[in-house]
């Protein structure tokens, strides 16, 4: 019998070894968000088998695609081995449709030789959505690129001249051609890139931890790919450019690869009201 108080501690001592940390979100859990997350330093973070890029204060982002599953789950992991998965309650977009006329039909029905475009565009932006800085840009914060009527909200279902087409990934801001396009937030421009079939002129931007906003349509490129720019520079101008009916910037957002709503990044470091504890 003299073991058992040795054996007791041992388990005690093991026990706190495996626990596992819990992590706080906070922002809205909903279709096309983009949440920041903590948890414990060292701690890995899964969503949906995918782990995230967690820096040494275990801070992460975590976006929420247009068709995210409502019962999505993230997994935390500890030691490598202790895991803790909660399921994630994700509420519905709410995607609107937009009929969309008068664009040219080669853009709605490419010919063989506008495919052959199409795919070096996107391997273009498939390349620069795949670059990630470490260094923590987004924690700036981020302003709207240019101001203007929204024409076009993320996650619409789109009809161009009858042709049912792909959700909208991005929002379009109308503005007069010309107008000043600002960088949302700090960042390195990973691509500069003109005259691509959809997006036309097009710039990229690296905030950090898998965190890229998009730029399209632009009349006039102002920076060149691995540019530092800071929020508030000008990075090119309002244009239509690529396939668009008239001047509006395109603007984008891309974690990881997952196309989000870029409104909700304007309330990143704001989100303390709509935390909540896994």
């Amino acid at each position: 019998m003299t073991f058992k108080p040795t054996f007791l501690i041992f388990s005690f001592l093991l026990s706190m070894a495996t626990t596992v940390e819990a992590a706080e979100l906070c922002g809205l859990q909903k279709q096309g968000e983009i949440l920041v997350g903590k948890t414990a330093p060292q701690t890995k973070i899964l969503f949906n088998g995918k782990e995230l890029h967690t820096d040494s204060d275990g801070v992460f982002l975590l976006a929420f695609g247009r068709d995210e599953k409502t019962d999505s789950e993230i997994t935390m992991v500890t030691d490598g081995q202790s895991a803790l998965t909660r399921k994630l309650t994700i509420t519905d977009g709410g995607w609107d449709i937009q009929n969309i006329t008068g664009i040219p039909p080669r853009k709605v029905t490419p010919s063989d030789s506008d495919i052959r475009d199409i795919e070096r565009e996107q391997k273009l932006l498939k390349a620069a959505l795949a670059e990630s800085q470490m260094k923590p840009y987004w924690q700036k914060g981020f302003i709207r690129p240019v101001e203007g009527r929204i024409s076009g909200k993320f996650g619409g279902q789109r009809i161009m001249n009858g042709v049912k087409r792909n959700p909208h990934a991005g929002m379009d801001i109308a503005a007069k051609e010309g107008t000043e396009v600002k960088a949302a937030s700090d960042g390195m421009v990973v691509l500069a890139a003109a005259d691509l079939f959809y997006s036309g002129n097009v710039v990229v931007l690296d905030h950090g931890y898998g965190l890229h906003t998009i730029y399209a349509h632009l009349s006039k490129i102002n920076v060149r790919r691995g540019d530092k720019v800071s929020q508030g520079d000008i990075i090119g101008l309002v244009g239509h450019t690529g396939r668009a009916t008239g001047p509006h910037l395109h603007w984008g957002a891309s974690l990881n690869g997952t196309k989000f709503r870029p409104d909700s990044l304007l309330n990143i470091n704001n989100n303390n009201d709509f935390c909540f504890t896994l």
